[in-house]
């Protein structure tokens, strides 16, 4: 990365020396696709991922993320919606909603942070999700901006794209009601027994 990108933020990052970096997200990966295969492309990339974050019961310097990437002809937004919706429905049970809400990422136009319904009142709102019937943000995900594409040597002429993100960690404090991430990194047997 050029030395004035965000992702080189010292504020953002670990660094081990002044060249040298834990990895903050597992997009580089998508970017090494891009640029080494020819579309049509669907690829999940994952692993541990680290940021300089304040822990709280959420939020963790050190998680796992996973991305998918497919660029393709004619993929549109719908295709991604559609693509999250399965994937919620497939994990968290058929009668599971998502609600999408605009956002910014970097490198997708339009880009939407996905809510999935309460996992403990499907929606009608209890004490859990605060009344609101939404779980916390799941993921983000986004169309690949067309200039992404044309940097990659893809022809946003004639292909498009989606790309989502998520926290394997989220989405299984989501999935079995743990109420702080810390859990999953303290190694206590009483926790881990749960499971």
């Amino acid at each position: 990365s050029p030395e004035d990108h965000p992702s080189r933020d010292f504020s953002d990052t670990f660094y081990l020396t002044e060249d040298i970096l834990l990895r903050t997200h597992t997009s580089p990966v998508q970017i090494r696709a891009m640029n080494q295969m020819e579309p049509p492309l669907r690829i999940i990339s994952a692993g541990r991922t680290f940021r300089f974050d304040d822990v709280d019961d959420t939020h963790s310097p050190m998680f796992h993320q996973l991305e998918g990437l497919v660029i393709d002809k004619r993929v549109t937004m719908a295709n991604l919606m559609h693509t999250i919706d399965v994937f919620i429905k497939e994990l968290f049970g058929k009668d599971m909603k998502t609600r999408f809400r605009p956002h910014h990422f970097p490198f997708t136009e339009p880009s939407a942070e996905v809510d999935v319904s309460c996992f403990e009142c499907k929606g009608s709102g209890c004490t859990y999700c605060n009344g609101t019937g939404w779980s916390m943000e799941l993921l983000g995900c986004g169309m690949v901006h067309p200039k992404v594409l044309e940097n990659c040597g893809i022809d946003p002429e004639e292909y498009s794209g989606f790309a989502f993100g998520m926290g394997i960690d989220r989405i299984t404090m989501v999935k079995h009601g743990i109420d702080d991430i810390r859990l999953l990194f303290e190694n206590d047997n009483r926790f881990l027994e749960q499971f």
